[in-house]
């Protein structure tokens, strides 16, 4: 199967490059050849660290203020613009941005097999699955800012983490450790501690619509995220900017539709950019540059690595909506933090060894 062999590229991932592998039990410049694979492993394993780092700190920042963005960008309590349009222009902007860097990249490289926008239907029908996942996904992260506040936004959103960690095994055939299981479970009481509300007769800050809509999105995240791992590493050689390109073309196809279903009246009468403003701007430009992050932690790390910056993300989130929406920090919130920041290490302590 397909998804078998992901994983057997993925567990070689590691492996010295082709030309250590060609000198193998010889030597160069009486240096021997074991000493060439372990400098030149530690060379590649850490500039793989550096690049997973930077783009993971990326992630977690753009993912911070995502949150408080969207909430920024409500008037009197609702989304003044069209939230299929802002959609629609942040699938346009990745697109871009995908273009640019494919541009540049043929500038200095030129044009080959591997970064060649042309194709094969097999290739890009793969795409049009988890660019509809994320299409309802993305309408219901605007949705649910009805029931919770920017930092319970971020709390529910780890809620994939459990998802992906399910749908990481069963799709991806990825081997989980015991203490990785019990990371997922450890978070997901942190998400409901964090939840709690003892100052009012509700036991929980968020109602069940909200929790509704959170699972649908953790369930909708997860499979989106995972079968778009499983693509992207299907062809690992393949340029990651053509494959972004693909999958934010169905996105804006998906979105162009969702425009004239939902808000085609309200387009024509009041034009397409009616009710934006300098947040909303902002807001999109994150979006984007959010979505470009993910698609690189999924080709240089994975899928895990994004719904944990995606936790850290909640602290900072937090902080912020202290001075800019009076956000009331309590013992609940501070302590279930704690947890999933536990959870945290755990799993970056758990994971097998190979």
């Amino acid at each position: 199967m397909e998804y078998r062999k992901i994983k057997d590229q993925d567990e070689n991932e590691d492996l010295p490059g082709d030309d250590i592998e060609n000198l193998r039990g010889r030597a160069i410049s009486g240096v021997s050849v074991s000493k060439v694979a372990t400098l030149g492993g530690s060379s590649i394993d850490k500039s793989k660290w550096k690049r997973k780092s930077i783009v993971t700190l990326a992630l977690t920042v753009l993912t911070s203020s995502q949150a408080i963005l969207i909430v920024w960008s409500k008037r009197a309590g609702k989304y003044e613009y069209s939230v299929t349009t802002a959609n629609f222009l942040v699938e346009t902007l990745k697109c871009a941005l995908s273009l640019a860097a494919l541009a540049r990249i043929w500038r200095n490289e030129g044009v080959t097999d591997d970064n060649r926008l042309s194709t094969t239907l097999d290739e890009v029908s793969v795409y049009p699955i988890p660019a509809a996942l994320y299409l309802v996904k993305n309408l219901l992260q605007y949705y649910i800012f009805a029931y919770v506040d920017a930092p319970g936004y971020q709390i529910l959103k780890n809620l994939n983490i459990i998802s992906t960690g399910v749908l990481y095994r069963i799709i991806l055939k990825k081997k989980l450790s015991e203490i990785q299981w019990a990371a997922f479970i450890i978070l997901c009481a942190g998400c409901t501690t964090a939840q709690l509300n003892p100052s009012s007769d509700r036991v929980l800050q968020t109602p069940f619509q909200g929790w509704v809509m959170a699972i649908v999105m953790a369930l909708l995240s997860g499979f989106a995220g995972v079968y778009t791992e499983a693509i992207i590493k299907k062809r690992p050689s393949r340029n990651i900017n053509v494959q972004n390109f693909w999958l934010y073309v169905f996105g804006m196809a998906f979105n162009a539709v969702a425009i004239l279903i939902q808000d085609f009246d309200a387009v024509v009468n009041k034009g397409f950019f009616h009710g934006y403003s300098l947040i909303t701007t902002l807001m999109i430009v994150n979006h984007a540059l959010s979505g470009i992050a993910v698609s690189m932690v999924m080709k240089y790390a994975d899928n895990i690595v994004k719904v944990y910056s995606t936790s850290v993300a909640m602290l900072l989130t937090a902080f912020v909506s202290v001075f800019l929406f009076g956000f009331h920090l309590s013992l609940a919130f501070f302590l279930g933090s704690i947890v999933v920041s536990v959870s945290v290490y755990l799993h970056s302590i758990g994971k097998v060894q190979r």
